[in-house]
């Protein structure tokens, strides 16, 4: 018999955040998360998503073991503000039992029902910030800091309980040339003195947080006709800065200014945290804070995780010169190889960007929708 437990107290929360350390301890391929940002992320104290969001977490039990989790989550300014009836779900893991997956399903139905709501879909996080997507290609590859890794009858529980597709991300690799490719240089000068623009360099993570807010406004415009697109607020903006900003190399970070010094483009790139967060398994204590360390001064791999760039200058090879200094980096760090964030899949230009670089797609992820 299945039991479904709504988390009531902190213990439970924390059971809730361990389950998938148990459920993947023998896959070589997922990445675990950092315990307690994921609690930190969880906490209605902590995380000012509260303030438009609510959230419910549930545990599933069969012969007294926990066999499964899920959070129910209400996006208040995505219901009143755009209108969209969508009950959110996320957090999702379980044995392959479907029974468990139906039973924790239900209760996120049930949430919506109450609020009148008119689909479900996931597994999603809070807002368009977070993680997103079931697995669907590439499960022998190790996730990203910001993705979710999950075997492959995720999907096909989905499928057998009459979900359907939704949302879809693509993701790429692309192998860095050891020089630069003389087109991409000659076409960043050309941009550059066309449109009267400049690179700003960062010497120290001091000097990033004049910009933070501006590279986040540049993010709304970029991506607001998205049909995930839900505006990122202000109170998250602070959130995410002083979550993520001991990640961030200032070197990693490209801004482009026009010739009255507003921001039209930005790129951040990070050194892959994926390996050194496996070590780590969900601690930065005794030793993970120095494999996240070890891994931002030395390795061969690198993620493009944001890209931002003004509408007014989106198609005028603006990228050009985002390339040429991430080029430019590259070699100096001794980066080989490069992943993408998630991209929807009809973003088709953004995924024009990488063109250059004979992008191989190695994973792919969707949610899945129902109607209640």
């Amino acid at each position: 018999m299945i039991e479904v437990k709504k988390i009531t107290d902190q213990k439970d929360l924390k059971t809730f955040v361990k389950f998938p350390f148990t459920l993947y301890k023998d896959c070589k391929y997922w990445v675990p998360p950092l315990i307690n940002d994921e609690l930190e992320t969880l906490s209605q104290e902590k995380n000012p998503v509260f303030k438009n969001a609510e959230a419910h977490y549930f545990l599933a039990y069969k012969n007294n073991k926990v066999v499964g989790r899920i959070a129910a989550i209400v996006n208040h300014l995505e219901i009143n503000e755009q209108g969209k009836k969508k009950m959110r779900f996320g957090w999702l893991d379980m044995i392959d039992d479907l029974e468990v997956t139906k039973a924790l399903l239900e209760e996120v139905n049930k949430i919506g029902r109450s609020h009148n709501l008119e689909y479900v879909e996931g597994p999603v996080g809070f807002s368009n910030m977070e993680k997103a997507g079931i697995l669907t290609m590439g499960y022998e590859e190790l996730n990203t800091m910001i993705t979710w890794y999950h075997y492959p009858y995720y999907a096909e529980h989905f499928q057998k309980l009459g979900f359907e597709k939704q949302a879809t991300w693509v993701e790429y690799r692309m192998q860095i040339p050891a020089e630069m490719k003389e087109k991409v240089k000659k076409f960043s000068a050309i941009i550059k003195k066309r449109y009267e623009l400049e690179v700003i360099r960062f010497k120290s993570k001091k000097e990033i947080i004049p910009y933070v807010d501006d590279m986040f406004g540049l993010l709304n415009n970029t991506y607001n006709s998205l049909q995930t697109f839900v505006p990122i607020q202000q109170y998250q903006i602070d959130y995410y800065k002083e979550k993520y900003f001991n990640f961030i190399h200032p070197d990693y970070i490209t801004c482009i200014k026009d010739s009255d010094g507003k921001l039209i483009a930005f790129s951040v790139v990070m050194p892959s945290f994926s390996k050194a967060l496996k070590k780590a398994n969900g601690k930065l204590f005794p030793f993970g804070w120095y494999h996240l360390l070890q891994a931002q001064k030395k390795n061969d791999t690198a993620a493009f995780y944001l890209i931002g760039i003004d509408p007014e200058y989106q198609g005028k090879g603006v990228t050009a010169i985002i390339f040429a200094e991430m080029q430019q980096l590259f070699n100096n760090k001794g980066i080989k190889e490069v992943e993408t964030n998630p991209e929807l899949a009809e973003n088709t230009a953004v995924q024009l960007l990488w063109k250059d670089y004979d992008p191989q797609q190695h994973k792919e992820r969707s949610t899945f929708r129902k109607d209640l």
